[in-house]
């Protein structure tokens, strides 16, 4: 799978993205950080959701201060997660959401949540490692395809 570029210079306004959360939030959908005290439970849904080794990475944004992953959450559920700087410093993802909540718009408040946070930290560009759905990542932060990424960092992990 290949990686992409974004340029955190030119992402959506933060407006934008705070009216995206509101209007999940009319929902009783909730996209916030994650807290400690929230670990065991988001990691058992990554593994679920995502796989053991997405869980893997999603355990190393714990030890960071702030935490680095947002979760999505209805009526005190998990439905989505995303992390960053879970691999590698500057990358985006893991993430999934729940196929039953797809279409709504939570991936992408979830990424935009995200990759504000990591301009916030001083970042120009992100990469978003081992795509999934290009176009998804086009749309929403006009991410572009990054030439021979493939496969990447993720060429040595165990499949276990």
């Amino acid at each position: 799978m290949a990686d992409m570029l974004v340029n955190l210079l030119d992402l959506p306004s933060k407006e934008k993205l705070d009216s995206l959360l509101s209007s999940l939030n009319k929902e009783g959908i909730n996209i916030r950080r994650a807290m400690a005290p929230d670990m065991m439970g988001i990691l058992d849904f990554v593994q679920e959701a995502t796989g053991r080794n997405a869980r893997g990475e999603c355990t190393v944004c714990f030890s960071h201060q702030p935490i680095s992953c947002f979760i999505a959450e209805k009526d005190k559920k998990l439905i989505g997660y995303a992390c960053y700087e879970a691999t590698m410093r500057d990358f985006f993802g893991p993430t999934e959401v729940l196929k039953s909540f797809q279409g709504k718009g939570i991936g992408a408040a979830l990424l935009l949540s995200c990759l504000h946070s990591m301009k916030d930290m001083g970042y120009a560009y992100a990469i978003i490692g081992g795509i999934g759905p290009a176009d998804f990542y086009k749309k929403v932060c006009g991410a572009r395809l990054i030439e021979n990424s493939t496969p990447g960092v993720y060429k040595d992990y165990l499949e276990l």
